[in-house]
């Protein structure tokens, strides 16, 4: 651990000096990550796919960090986003694969947890509580899920964006 904290440390200190330094940063995001410190190694990585969206290695950071989180659906993006930068990467093919059976059939077996709980809610709101006085459920669910869906289109943009740059360099 001690070495993790001297590479968060000394990252930091050259990037007061050189702030666009990306593998700096990169190496901050990644020692963060390893320290479990998920939400600052996520700000720091993000940080460099809004000027560099094709770095792979922080595209690939950022993935393990949302996996590491449990926000599967995040973390399948960002590795598809790395896969389309690193095509053929027998160990991103695979963690795509994994992750989108894992997402599939997770998110019908959520949707209908969820569906059952609200339902359950409801049931106890109507008869402990007026219904303007609690939030519902399914309000929250809704609000939830609306977050998530801007998340995703976030991630989106950020991979449109990394395909943008892969086609102009090739182009030039």
């Amino acid at each position: 651990m001690g070495q993790l904290q001297e590479a968060v440390n000394t990252s930091r200190a050259g990037l007061e000096i050189h702030p666009a330094y990306h593998s700096a940063r990169v190496t901050l995001g990644r020692a963060l990550l390893e320290l479990n410190l998920f939400e600052d190694a996520a700000r720091e990585l993000a940080q460099v796919l809004k000027s560099a969206p094709e770095n792979l290695a922080a595209i690939k950071s950022l993935a393990e960090a949302h996996h590491r989180q449990g926000a599967l659906v995040d973390a399948l993006a960002q590795y598809r986003a790395a896969l389309a930068i690193s095509r053929r990467d027998p160990d991103l093919e695979q963690t795509v694969r994994m992750l989108e059976r894992t997402v599939e059939v997770e998110a019908p077996a959520a949707a209908v947890s969820a569906q059952a709980q609200t339902a359950g809610d409801a049931q106890a709101e109507v008869s402990s509580a007026p219904l303007a006085a609690v939030p519902s459920q399914a309000d929250e669910a809704n609000q939830r899920g609306k977050a998530r869906a801007l998340a995703t289109v976030a991630v989106l943009e950020q991979w449109l964006q990394a395909v943008h740059v892969a086609r102009a360099q090739r182009c030039a």
